[in-house]
């Protein structure tokens, strides 16, 4: 049907209605042959009476063609009439869209477009914003945006906190169609900070002041889980400065809130923070506060 589209949209008038039927029996038999595809079933007994109709028949294959026309004309994409399929503006725009859908899919510098989410997000957690933000958009391109994003909040939902904050990058480069299904899931204590940012940022903010949209409570929980993917894939050094990024603005009042914004992964942030830090002072105080975590003690 994609050939028969492309096909209406060149010629930019009326096709007849066979010569359709005629482009869609030659690509239906490549794909068989491309397939190697035998008919399915016993083969018919001698007899005078003909075979029920398949997949491979022409009388089938005019039934779906007079289908898919008659429910692309239902829509506005084309009309029908003496024999002839005329494509709509609304049809022409259509196809155009998809053809750039294609032209942004075809340039997917890393090969992912074919992963699923997850593996795709793990491939451009390597790249740089700008090439990983092309790498989202051919992904993207190559399938539905509602099975997109409904998979790319799946992965959010996952335990791997850099899996959730790329996740959100790439819905960042969906814009629109995605604020629904973001709004919807404020109500997940562990995707509402990332969401609420996500939604200060379509709304217009600038990604520097989007963090006054967090609560305190929020902004810690973040802290942690950002703390958590650095601490699964990131350095050390980087954990480390990871500390002059949390709101409390000194480490003893940042264990007092870690301790209570009850994050899963609390216990292992701390661990590997005092493992990695060289002052050996604030380090026992890291691993007291883990310790506590741990114990369930203040």
């Amino acid at each position: 049907m994609p050939q028969v589209l492309s096909l209406l949209q060149l010629s930019a008038g009326p096709v007849p209605v066979p010569a359709l039927l005629d482009l869609l029996g030659q690509r239906v038999a490549e794909l068989h042959e491309e397939r190697c595809e035998v008919p399915y079933g016993p083969e018919p007994l001698p007899g005078p009476a003909d075979p029920a109709p398949t997949a491979h028949t022409p009388e089938l294959i005019a039934l779906l063609l007079d289908w898919a026309l008659e429910g692309l004309a239902a829509v506005g994409a084309l009309t029908l009439g003496n024999g002839q399929a005329t494509l709509t503006p609304l049809g022409n725009w259509a196809v155009w869209v998809k053809l750039e859908q294609i032209c942004v899919a075809a340039q997917s510098p890393a090969g992912n477009i074919e992963q699923a989410a997850a593996d795709m997000l793990l491939g451009c957690a390597r790249l740089t914003p700008g090439p990983a933000r092309a790498e989202y958009r051919a992904w993207l391109a190559a399938r539905p945006v509602g099975s997109a994003v409904a998979e790319l909040l799946d992965v959010a939902r996952g335990e791997d906190a850099l899996l959730r904050g790329l996740a959100f990058e790439a819905l960042r480069v969906v814009g629109a169609p995605a604020e629904p299904e973001v709004r919807a899931v404020l109500t997940d204590p562990s995707l509402r900070p990332y969401a609420l940012l996500w939604l200060a940022e379509y709304d217009g903010k600038d990604p520097e002041d989007a963090q006054e949209v967090l609560s305190r409570e929020e902004a810690t929980w973040l802290w942690v889980d950002t703390a958590a993917a650095v601490a699964d894939h990131g350095e050390t050094g980087l954990l480390v400065r990871h500390l002059d990024s949390a709101v409390q603005g000194t480490v003893p009042a940042l264990l007092d809130e870690v301790r209570a914004v009850g994050h899963p992964r609390t216990v292992q942030v701390l661990v590997a923070l005092a493992a990695a830090h060289p002052d050996p002072a604030l380090a026992k105080a890291v691993r007291k506060a883990a310790f506590q975590v741990h114990t369930g003690g203040s």
